[in-house]
């Protein structure tokens, strides 16, 4: 076990690595200069100078690039250059918006994605299967922003039950707050509820067509102890892995949903840098949240490498 974590955290800090290299090098090669954009066209020579060296444009690009890297390893992540604020203290608010929603929606995921799987295997081939996996395929034809303005259309414009976006904040109670989140939420799992139903799908009819299943129907076991108690388990262990890398993709894919219903969390915040060009957000953000897909990743591999044994055989 010992060789395999080593193994995988070895891989681990050098995706992290190259990860930051291939989004510094992608901000340095994006035309235009930041402290002109900062202070407009009309400025004189040395106080875009002074700019530069205050967003530190003067240093050569490697020294700039170690320096990036130096400070995240201790957890700075520097200013922002249009705020003029702390990254870490926008994102922490932020943060505090995209999580949740991130959790809401992988629970209605899995709220979805798991009956229908498991029903869709017990009657493959049956109307029912055919009508599961018919929602899955337009779970996955539906972009989810479209989905989620067909949700405001419906639920706030027509019936007037929840509000069309926007965040109370925290402070306003937990209620108000996450009913500000269940349409977004809704919104993001459609998609991802889809691929996990098909997932889902797939790993219980290959499980319940192993030997020790048809076994235990010839002993005569209740078909419900036979589904939840010998095949699930087993074939949970390849849905586990996708469920894992869905939830990071949930924090770091709601970018647009974020604006579509205009949520104040780390997708929206990231648009805002893209558009301002605040390169320093934009690049902490984006190498966090690729960071975060990787360790979400990392963590998924070490669990997966406790269920089957036979991962940490080196290859």
């Amino acid at each position: 076990m010992a060789d395999y974590l080593i193994r995988r955290l070895s891989a681990l800090i050098l995706t992290l690595l190259a990860a930051s290299l291939v989004v510094f090098w992608v901000l340095e090669l994006l035309p235009g200069d930041a402290a002109q954009l900062l202070l407009g066209t009309e400025v004189r020579e040395d106080t875009l100078a002074a700019m530069r060296a205050q967003l530190g444009l003067d240093r050569p690009a490697p020294i700039r690039y170690l320096e990036w890297i130096g400070g995240l390893a201790v957890g700075d992540l520097g200013e922002s250059q249009v705020y003029g604020v702390p990254i870490w203290e926008m994102l922490r608010d932020r943060l505090a918006i995209s999580l949740p929603l991130a959790v809401m929606a992988f629970v209605i995921t899995c709220a979805i994605a798991l009956p229908f799987g498991i029903t869709a295997s017990l009657r493959r081939g049956r109307p029912a299967d055919a009508l599961i996996m018919g929602f899955a395929q337009m779970g996955l034809a539906v972009p989810n922003f479209w989905f989620g303005i067909l949700l405001i259309l419906l639920f706030a414009v027509h019936l007037g039950w929840t509000g069309s976006g926007g965040f109370p904040g925290w402070e306003e109670g937990i209620l108000p707050a996450l009913g500000a989140l269940i349409l977004p939420a809704l919104a993001l799992a459609v998609s991802e509820a889809a691929i996990l139903s098909r997932m889902v799908r797939a790993s219980m009819l290959e499980t319940l067509s192993e030997d020790y299943v048809r076994t235990a129907r010839a002993k005569g076991l209740e078909e419900s102890r036979i589904v939840l108690g010998h095949a699930l388990g087993n074939a949970m262990i390849p849905i586990a892995t996708l469920m894992g890398l869905q939830f990071a993709f949930l924090v770091a894919g709601a970018v647009v949903v974020e604006n579509v219903f205009y949520l104040p969390g780390v997708g929206r915040l990231l648009l805002q840098a893209i558009f301002e060009r605040d390169l320093v957000l934009v690049r902490d953000l984006v190498l966090l949240l690729s960071g975060f897909v990787v360790v979400l990743s990392f963590i998924v591999d070490m669990a997966y490498g406790v269920i089957d044994p036979r991962l940490r055989r080196p290859s």
